[in-house]
Formats: C-alpha cells, sequence, structure tokens
C-alpha cells in the first residue's frame, strides 16, 4: 500500500552541516545536499531524512529552533529547499524533515513574549514555575546535558524549565494553543510537499503539571553509563515519559492524517517500555526508535534478541525502526571495538542492519564504513563536550563532514575550512576511493540494500530468532510468500562459530566473509554472515 510506503523502507539521514557546502562557507548547506542526491539514490534508499535546517542560534546545531517555518541563512534558502525537495521526488525518494517541537531556542519569538510577563497571551506557552522560599529551584529535575533543569529569569523572577540547555526552554503541551500551533508548524511542511517528519524527544512533550519530584533510579538498575552522568541517576517519569504523552503522539498523527500517505516516526531516548503507548496501530505515531541498539557497545547476540522477543513482542501493531547510529550516537564500527577502520565489521553490521526487521535508518557515513573521530579540545563544537571534555568528547566526533573526494581540498566537501576537520583516516575511506573498489563497504551497502530489496521478506516478514550459542546471531524472516534463515558470526575474536542449520535451509542467497556448509552444520568465519531460502 503506498500509504505504508515506510514500512520496511531504507531512510538515509543527512545532517546538513556536514553533508556538503556549495558556497564555501565551510558549513553544508541545501545545495550542497542536491549536488549528492544521486550518492543517496544510488545506494537504493527510499528516502532521507534531514536533521533540522531551521534558523537557529545554533547552541545545540540546529536542535534549538528559532522560527520552525524558515530555512537557516546558513542553510539557504526557501527557493532551495523547494528545489531540492523537487530534485529528491524526481529520484523516487521520499523528504523527511526533523521536527523539534519539546522545545524552541530562546531566541524564539514566542519565548521573548512569554518571558516579559505572567499575563501576556504567551505567558503560559512554556514551563514557568515560583522558585522554593529560599530561592532554590522548584524540584529535582536534572537537564539532559547536565545540572538543574530549571534557569531563572530575572524579568518574570520564575523559574523556566529546559530538558536540555538552559537555551532551549520547554514549550507546554498543557496549553491547547501550543498544541495548536505546533500542528500548523506541520501542516505549513506538509501542505509544501514533504513526505513526513522525525519528531525529536518525542517521549517529552508533556511533563507532569505538579511539578512532582523524579524518584532515584535504584542502585541495582544503575549501568557504568548511569554513573558517568547524573540525569541518568534518577528516573524520568514526571518531566517526562507521561502515559498523557501519548494524547501528544495522537495528535500529531491525527494532523498526519489530514494528509495521504505521510510518516511520522520518533526518537524516544528514554523508558523504551513506553515505546507502544506513543507508537503502531492507526491512532499514534507510524512508528520510532529507542536507544537499545545506539548504546549498545557489545555488539552481542542477546541484545538484538532480547529487544525483538522481550521489548517488541507485547507490541504486535508497532513496526518498528532499526537503526544502530545517528548524529548524537559513537560511530557503530567504533563502538563496537574496530578502532579506526575495520571493513570486515562495517560489512557486518550493514549486513545485520538490512536483515533486521523494522524500517532502516542510516546515518550518511555508516555506508563508508568511518570510524569514529578522536577531535582534540580546541575543535570540540558540542555543549555535551565542552562539558564533559575530556572524559567525554561529546557527538562531534560523528558528526564530521562526509569525505567525497580523497586528493581534492578537505575531502571534496567544502572550498574553505571545514566547521570540524576531516581526518586522513577519513579521507581514505572517501567515496571515491571506495566507488572504485567492488570489494569496498560502500559496493557492499549498495548489495545489501539490494538484497532487502529483492526479497520481501527482509523488508516486511515478520523475524523469529533460533537458538544459538554465542557468537551466532540466528533468525528466520519470513513474509509475502518467502522464508529466510539469517545467521552472523558477531564475534570479536578472530575465531570461526558454528551453527546446526534448520533441515529447511536451501540454497544461500547472500553470503560475507568465509562460509562452509558441511551437512546440518555450518561453519562462519570471523565477521561472516549469511541468507539462506528455505
Amino acid at each position: 500500500m503506498e500509504s505504508e510506503w515506510w514500512k520496511g523502507a531504507v531512510v538515509y539521514q543527512i545532517y546538513p552541516r556536514s553533508f556538503r557546502d556549495s558556497n564555501g562557507d565551510g558549513i553544508g548547506d541545501l545545495r550542497g545536499i542536491e549536488e549528492k542526491l544521486d550518492h543517496v539514490a544510488g545506494l537504493g534508499a527510499d528516502a532521507i531524512w534531514l536533521s533540522p535546517i531551521y534558523p537557529s542560534p545554533n547552541r545545540d546545531f540546529g536542535y534549538d529552533v528559532s522560527d520552525y517555518c524558515a530555512i537557516a541563512p546558513e542553510m539557504g534558502t526557501m527557493a532551495d529547499f523547494d528545489r531540492l525537495l523537487a530534485a529528491v521526488h524526481k529520484r523516487g525518494m521520499k523528504l523527511i524533515l526533523d521536527q523539534v517541537l519539546a522545545h524552541s531556542s530562546d531566541q524564539h519569538q514566542w519565548f521573548a513574549e512569554s518571558q516579559l510577563s505572567a499575563d501576556n497571551p504567551k505567558s503560559d506557552w512554556y514551563v514557568w514555575a515560583d522558585a522554593k522560599e529560599d530561592g532554590t529551584v522548584p524540584n529535582n529535575w536534572l537537564s539532559a546535558f547536565g545540572g538543574p533543569a530549571w534557569s531563572w529569569n530575572p524579568v518574570r523572577r520564575q523559574y523556566y524549565h529546559h530538558k536540555f540547555l538552559k537555551s532551549q526552554p520547554k514549550l507546554n503541551f498543557h496549553n491547547p494553543d501550543v498544541v495548536s500551533a505546533c500542528m500548523d508548524v506541520l501542516r505549513f511542511w506538509l501542505d509544501k510537499g514533504v513526505d513526513g517528519f522525525r519528531l525529536d524527544v518525542a517521549n517529552s512533550y508533556l511533563h507532569e503539571a505538579a511539578l512532582t519530584d523524579n524518584p532515584p533510579l535504584p542502585r541495582d538498575e544503575r549501568s557504568f553509563l548511569d554513573w558517568a552522568h547524573a540525569p541518568r541517576l534518577q528516573r524520568h517519569i514526571h518531566d517526562a515519559n507521561m502515559p498523557e504523552n501519548e494524547w501528544a503522539m495522537k495528535r500529531v498523527r491525527a494532523t498526519m492524517n489530514e494528509y495521504e500517505a505521510r510518516l511520522a516516526f520518533g526518537e524516544f531516548s528514554e523508558r523504551p517500555e513506553m515505546f507502544g503507548l506513543y507508537a503502531g496501530g492507526a491512532e499514534r505515531l507510524h512508528t520510532g526508535y529507542t536507544f537499545d541498539f545506539l548504546e549498545d557497545w557489545s555488539f552481542a547476540p542477546s541484545v538484538f534478541r532480547r529487544y525483538y522477543e522481550e521489548l517488541l513482542a507485547p507490541m504486535p501493531e508497532l513496526f518498528p525502526c532499526v537503526t544502530f547510529s545517528n548524529h548524537d550516537i559513537v560511530r557503530p564500527v567504533t563502538r563496537w571495538g574496530g578502532g579506526r577502520g575495520d571493513e570486515g565489521l562495517a560489512k557486518l553490521g550493514l549486513t545485520l542492519l538490512l536483515a533486521l526487521k523494522g524500517t532502516v535508518l542510516m546515518f550518511e557515513g555508516e555506508e563508508l564504513g568511518l570510524p569514529e573521530v578522536d577531535l582534540e579540545r580546541h575543535h570540540i563544537k558540542d555543549p555535551v563536550g565542552d562539558l564533559y571534555f575530556p572524559w567525554s568528547k561529546g557527538r562531534d566526533g560523528c558528526r564530521t563532514p562526509m569525505p567525497w573526494e580523497r586528493h581534492t581540498h578537505e575531502a571534496g566537501f567544502t572550498a574553505a575550512t571545514p566547521w570540524l576537520p576531516i581526518p586522513d583516516y577519513h579521507r581514505e575511506r572517501a567515496v571515491d576511493v571506495q566507488q572504485a573498489d567492488g570489494n569496498s563497504v560502500l559496493a557492499h551497502a549498495r548489495a545489501v540494500v539490494a538484497l532487502r530489496k529483492a526479497h520481501p521478506a527482509l523488508a516486511r516478514g515478520s523475524i523469529r530468532f533460533l537458538d544459538a550459542g554465542e557468537p551466532v546471531l540466528a533468525f528466520e524472516r519470513e513474509g509475502e510468500g518467502e522464508r529466510l534463515f539469517c545467521v552472523f558470526n558477531l564475534g570479536k575474536k578472530p575465531e570461526p562459530a558454528q551453527f546446526a542449520l534448520p533441515k529447511e535451509a536451501g540454497e544461500a542467497v547472500f553470503t560475507l566473509g568465509e562460509v562452509e556448509r558441511e551437512g546440518a552444520t555450518l561453519k562462519l568465519g570471523a565477521r561472516a554472515a549469511v541468507v539462506f531460502r528455505a
């Protein structure tokens, strides 16, 4: 069905600042994206997701929006956007925009008016609260970027809430006028012809109006990541992840349903058990993703099996997204132990990504097997890196510019100095280098996307996991008249692994690495994978 074009689709995420600079200011832009559309289409992508392109003071690099219905000057003009949209559609792809509706920039006109007094027309468009008797913050809510989630405003003599930076005040979704204004933002872009939206922090539209303290995360539930970051030491059940947030997701879906064949998917960065309340079915968001795979550093078979069998199994209406990377996350090759380059690991990850059930979200550079960039202090732009350096360098390491041409100035990204540096170990993996190599990660990425498109069971079929000892991951995909068995050696050691094949396993339709089959015994070398037809 055309209305369900997104199910099983391959969505390529572009971080516009880092894709391609067309005007020599060191920052990627819309014309630069248009110049490189054939690269994305050549991968076999069905859609493109653009990180924010709206005017912003760039405290959080576009995720602090100062005007929801305009184009950032550094990105181009609205005419550039219209031309880009037409060019995407001409190539048979869809265009999805990021929408950041949980909060705005403190430079948005809405906030400029809201902060003036407690009785103006937009006074409660944001979350304001009185100080405690001693002047301290209203409650214990912590910002995801560190410190209290409240900042003092000397004009109103009140605190305002911000789940992230103090320059990102939280919009008040308890106010129906705010909700209506946000739905009109969606309609503005839908009327222009965009095909859908990715909703930033979609779990945090609603907060508890009583401003109750968040409880602590029990000590026996705390991981290393939790201990390393104070906001993760509390359960975010009152500042976000509310059952009432379902209502906000339904309002978005109702707006989407005013148009034909549009998609809304959400980012659910906390409490994945709430996922099914916010997405799936006819009334909630079409789909979404959690951080279960994004924050995984183990690459263990149990991580993938547990996600589908324990989290998703009780949500039969939900067709999920599947993703290993984005603009906020350490690149997967590095996260899984591949260092500055491991082509075998990159290929294995791409094969698994395209074989799992879900709408695939692939971040720019993943098709090249790019590792995380280890930046020096003076290069750090991300506020998270600025806060925690050197213990955490923030998110800039995955946001460095795309390397297009190995031997040209700044790898063909810009004629000037790029906003973040491009290291030599990225230049070596440039698009033009891999384009000429039939065994490259890029060639493999195209092959696994083509495999998915050739086998409907991989795109939309069911998934059932097969018992296998570590480090093997094995599952069955079935649907639309075909059945496939997918087997992977996810081991980090350079050792082969064995798996007892089901008797129904027939010919191999795809093989990566060294694979031997002797009767019912399958032997997979390191970084190997195989897909059999039943």
